[in-house]
């Protein structure tokens, strides 16, 4: 989990749309058994891609003018950030590969 931020409507801005890399958010909640089944390969891929890509969770129990401002309708949604715009979603528990492609994708 050390690689893998924690961040909130108030550090978002700056988290996550004013990054000079890309930024894999990863919209979740605690009651949500998806979320915890795919918390384990992004936490992997944050250790392999570190330095490249940010990887950040956003809990949205906690916040919930972000997921709103996304229409973050089902979780886990994976949303990438490239220059403070989506460019790639990812929505549903999948496999870690698919994760990978698009962070591979988006590098």
């Amino acid at each position: 989990m050390a690689d893998v931020l924690n961040i909130g409507d108030a550090d978002f801005q700056k988290q996550v749309l004013d990054s000079p890399q890309p930024v894999l958010v990863d919209f979740w909640a605690t009651w949500c058994a998806p979320c915890r089944a795919i918390a384990p390969s992004v936490e992997a891929l944050s250790a392999q891609y570190k330095g490249q890509v940010t990887f950040a969770k956003l809990d949205i129990d906690l916040n919930q003018d972000t997921p709103q401002k996304y229409g973050i309708r089902s979780l886990p949604t994976l949303l990438l950030f490239k220059g403070g715009k989506v460019v790639d979603q990812i929505v549903g528990a999948v496999p870690k590969s698919r994760i990978e492609d698009v962070v591979r994708k988006n590098l």
